[in-house]
């Protein structure tokens, strides 16, 4: 398949299964190294974005939920607005002019300190030329002498401009005043009886409907093709994608419906070897990537099919396995792989990633589209298992059949348990210690009378006379 129309026909979710489709939407632009994570982060309190004191960190446009007077919103931080520059510079811009085609409200972000450059002249420009509601904002006005400065931001032709500190939260509570009465009035877009955010299903800073979707975290190592398969999944260039090692530096969710029912993707940085890893900024990406896959239903282990199973994807894939989360093994870039090769790595995988279990092994080609269909019936298959429950009559009937083939020497299963789903954990009433050997085989008898598919099954034993 080519082209970059969505694969297993997913869309965008629609106002009624995701509430923030209908919140409105502030954008945060600006040139680089402005502030405009740090803002984003006061707005939604919390170290959100990756923030570091050089320009270029955030690459991605990553969409965070605020609220602020009892007034929810999305706030878009984009990145760094050139001009020029190289490949990587211009998809960056043309990220930032997405986000602003869709906006209900533009904040313009210059740094006061330094005051009015060659790019804050072209960046209001082109907002000016985009009919969006445009706030002014000088950041970095940490005194009085720097608020007088910011006045000159006043030629700019955007108005006067709203003198904020972002790192001390100087003037921030004025802004956001102002943000949320210029914002437009979608009342009714979340239902009455149970706010965003809030009531069962929901997360802490999630939306309902964040607890109904399932969620999905892609990860790898760098320049695997993860935002490649993101975007291809989406059906729209939503992740910056360059052939850079690196380029993903925010965890971004993004909810799509599909005939699997509502999907949360999540599309992570690229995970180096800690020695690898740089401080500050590639070490906060790392941290959010892991964040990703803690709160993950399902991930995606992306690998390139024409490296072969490398040491790190590895040591990824032991950290996977031990979140409990069910695991699809995407062999990307597989049009590039001969015949021989293709068994060769098939192979490489299931020896080398054996402690994964039944994890599905799907080939495809991000770039070209081809396979991909293949993975949203996958994951469909792979959380049916994950929540899969064993009435506990059946599952005692099972038990004494498992036995009656094949006894554990010197030890007893008396009765078993399902104690809790995602993932299936059995709790077993034993009189001895089991042998792992005969926790493996009730396993694999236990996966082949349920048909329980690829997703990790835990066990418990407790000893009893």
């Amino acid at each position: 398949m080519t082209g970059a129309a969505p694969v297993g026909a997913p869309r965008r979710a629609t106002p009624t299964s995701d509430p923030t489709a209908q919140l409105p939407l502030v954008v945060i632009a600006g040139r680089p190294n402005v502030g405009k994570s740090t803002l984003v982060n006061r707005f939604v309190g919390r170290r959100a974005a990756v923030v570091q004191e050089k320009p270029g960190v955030t690459r991605d446009r990553l969409e965070l939920e605020c609220e602020w007077n009892g007034r929810p919103f999305v706030v878009v931080d984009t990145g760094g607005w050139l001009g020029k520059g190289d490949t990587l510079d211009a998809k960056v811009t043309k990220q930032a002019e997405r986000a602003v085609a869709g906006a209900d409200l533009v904040l313009l972000i210059v740094d006061a300190a330094v005051g009015i450059t060659t790019e804050d002249d072209d960046v209001a420009r082109v907002l000016t030329r985009s009919g969006r509601p445009v706030l002014l904002v000088a950041n970095k006005v940490d005194n009085d002498r720097r608020e007088a400065d910011a006045w000159e931001l006043v030629s700019l032709g955007l108005g006067d401009p709203w003198m904020v500190s972002a790192l001390h939260g100087r003037g921030t509570g004025d802004l956001l005043d102002e943000v949320v009465r210029m914002l437009p009035d979608r009342s009714g877009s979340v239902g009455d009886d149970q706010e965003a955010g809030s009531g069962p299903g929901a997360e802490p800073g999630g939306t309902a409907s964040e607890g109904l979707a399932t969620r999905v975290a892609i990860v790898g190592r760098p320049n695997v093709g993860k935002s490649t398969l993101f975007n291809r999944m989406l059906g729209e260039e939503r992740s910056v994608v360059h052939d850079l090692p690196g380029t993903t530096r925010d965890a971004i969710d993004t909810q799509i419906e599909t005939a699997e029912g509502p999907i949360r993707f999540i599309d992570t940085a690229g995970m180096r070897r800690r020695s690898r890893t740089e401080e500050g900024t590639e070490y906060y990406a790392m941290v959010r990537a892991l964040q990703a896959l803690d709160r993950a239903d399902v991930v995606l282990l992306v690998i390139d099919a024409t490296d072969g199973v490398t040491h790190q994807d590895q040591r990824l894939a032991e950290r996977i396995g031990a979140s409990g989360s069910p695991v699809l093994v995407i062999l990307n870039k597989w049009e590039l792989l001969g015949a021989e090769a293709r068994r060769d790595i098939v192979d490489d995988v299931e020896d080398r990633l054996a402690f994964l279990g039944d994890s599905p092994i799907v080939k495809v080609s991000a770039k070209s589209g081809m396979g991909v269909h293949k993975i949203l019936p996958a994951l469909g298959r792979a959380v049916e298992a994950y929540h899969h429950r064993i009435p506990t009559g059946e599952l005692n009937r099972a038990i004494r059949s498992i036995q009656s083939a094949h006894a554990s020497p010197g030890a007893r299963i008396k009765y078993a348990v399902q104690g809790a789903i995602d993932p299936p954990t059995f709790t077993l009433f034993t009189t001895r210690r089991l042998p792992a050997p005969y926790l493996r085989y009730v396993e694999r008898k236990l996966r082949e009378q349920f048909g329980i598919g690829p997703t990790p099954v835990k066990f418990r034993v407790r000893i009893g006379s």
